[in-house]
């Protein structure tokens, strides 16, 4: 996977043969990947991060998808799933194009491979926060989610996320062409016709698909966290530690790459040698959430006692289905409480 180039990391340097410094660094260095302990290790990292994202996103769509009754919170975790599952789809792009060191897919590909790795990092983000307002919505308005809460709702919704995931990640496809240098087609970014293009759409990727985002999350968590706790509901923690999981999985996973991404906008003043280490270490962080997701519904739908007894698909059933039996007790009791105070009233 060519981490300089697959995943857009926004190199813009110019120079008066119009070839950029940062197609210099990246086919010196890989020119000799199958030769290089470093490129081998980021390729079998490729290599396990598809096998293991796509079919274990194929396994959970598979369950959410035919084998759950169709819920608001199964349609949540769907489309999560494809989201991660279209990603790893596309993977083996960015491994050919690493081992052969040259782009050979053409120019529609060229833009649209990065087009597909942000539509997922959007998408991700915008269904986390979904799913973290829905959750405090269930919390804090139990009787109004009971009657409103509905799956033709929860689809409508996801749809929206997936059209605005798909607007702010057409950058890519505006930006991204193929070029030629020393005898090899390449695929890379072109920011040339405007000067602040670059500083604009990384600008506009860190805060709609992480401050914003990560903003929401913390508002909705925090609320949540203080009305289990002034409402003594502890038993339903462990949906909320599952869905912790995964939020905290994607931020750790793309905080990097954002880190990077903004800071080599000013990479002249900065050592070029860790600039491109940190953003290799970024885009392989964040390809690795693609398969994250699966391994959280495993390995957190039952204690670990349970896991070892049941079977796969069961403790990934047993994830994303006991979070709606736990919403289902929360509001059924908050129904009765509610029964209760209007009689003594």
């Amino acid at each position: 996977m060519d981490y300089l180039d697959d995943y857009e990391l926004d190199y813009n340097y110019t120079s008066e043969n119009n070839i950029t410094p940062h197609e210099e660094l990246v086919f010196r260095h890989k020119s000799t990947c199958l030769k290089e302990g470093s490129c081998m290790s980021l390729l079998l990292v490729s290599v396990v991060i598809f096998l293991l994202g796509f079919f274990g996103n194929a396994l959970v769509i598979w369950i959410s998808g035919f084998k759950m009754k169709k819920t608001v919170n199964t349609t949540w975790y769907l489309s999560l799933a494809i989201s991660d599952f279209v990603f790893c789809a596309f993977l083996p792009f960015n491994i050919a194009h690493m081992v052969m060191e040259e782009w050979i897919f053409g120019h529609f590909m060229c833009k649209f491979v990065p087009f597909i790795m942000f539509l997922n990092m959007f998408s991700s983000i915008f269904l986390l926060v979904v799913i973290s307002v829905d959750r405090c919505v269930s919390v804090v308005f139990p009787v109004w989610a009971q009657n409103c809460r509905t799956v033709k709702k929860a689809s409508i919704v996801v749809f929206v996320a997936w059209l605005l995931a798909i607007a702010l990640s057409f950058p890519s496809v505006i930006f991204r062409d193929v070029g030629t240098h020393l005898g090899r087609t390449i695929c890379l970014n072109n920011y040339t016709s405007n000067q602040h293009s670059h500083k604009i759409v990384a600008g506009s990727r860190f805060l709609a698909g992480f401050i914003v985002p990560f903003t929401i999350i913390i508002i909705c968590y925090s609320v949540i966290i203080l009305r289990l706790r002034t409402s003594r509901m502890t038993k339903s923690s462990k949906p909320l530690k599952v869905m912790t999981a995964l939020v905290a999985a994607f931020f750790i996973c793309w905080l990097p790459y954002h880190v990077f991404i903004l800071l080599e906008l000013d990479h002249q003043n900065l050592d070029q040698g860790i600039l491109i280490i940190g953003l290799k270490v970024g885009t392989s962080l964040a390809a690795a959430n693609s398969f994250l997701n699966p391994v959280l519904y495993v390995f957190m739908g039952n204690d670990f006692k349970q896991k070892f007894k049941s079977s796969v698909l069961s403790k990934m059933e047993n994830a994303m289905g006991d979070e709606g039996r736990t919403t289902s007790r929360y509001l059924s009791r908050s129904s009765s409480m509610d029964a209760r105070a209007s009689t003594h009233i």
